[in-house]
């Protein structure tokens, strides 16, 4: 199952933002993971909002916020064109929830870790992408 963290300086977030961004992100993971939109799959994507105190994010140049997205997939899950779409659309997504520009892009990395088969476990045992997408198929086949 996906999990999205939003790494992110405290206040660098519009309060708008901060409260949507985690749903949103969870969203855009989802989407482009090829999930199904049911309550079941929504209910496994979490979505993680890490606020660093004042001062603890800057780099050698200034103070401006950055701003890092990790997902962790299975690996296999997303392909070379969904990766870089889910990478578009997150940055877009942390963009807007800080009222930033298109032109402040690079202020957001995407890192996506790609878990190998097998090292992944839910509910007390280990779950495999292939059981993940008959899973998947189940849910579609009963809408």
């Amino acid at each position: 199952m996906p999990m999205i963290r939003l790494t992110a300086p405290a206040g660098a977030l519009t309060e708008q933002g901060r409260d949507s961004v985690q749903r949103d992100l969870a969203a855009v993971l989802l989407r482009w993971e090829g999930a199904p939109d049911t309550p079941f799959f929504r209910a496994q994507a979490w979505s993680y909002l890490v606020e660093l105190p004042h001062g603890a994010q800057v780099t050698a140049e200034d103070d401006a916020p950055r701003f890092l997205v990790e997902v962790t997939v299975p690996q296999a899950a997303l392909s070379e064109r969904r990766k870089a779409g889910l990478v578009e659309e997150a940055t877009k997504t942390v963009l807007a929830a800080a009222g930033l520009a298109a032109d402040d892009a690079l202020r957001v990395w995407v890192l996506v870790h790609e878990q190998p088969d097998g090292t992944w476990g839910a509910g007390g045992s280990v779950v495999r992408y292939a059981d993940l997408v008959a899973l998947a198929k189940g849910q579609r086949d009963d809408a």
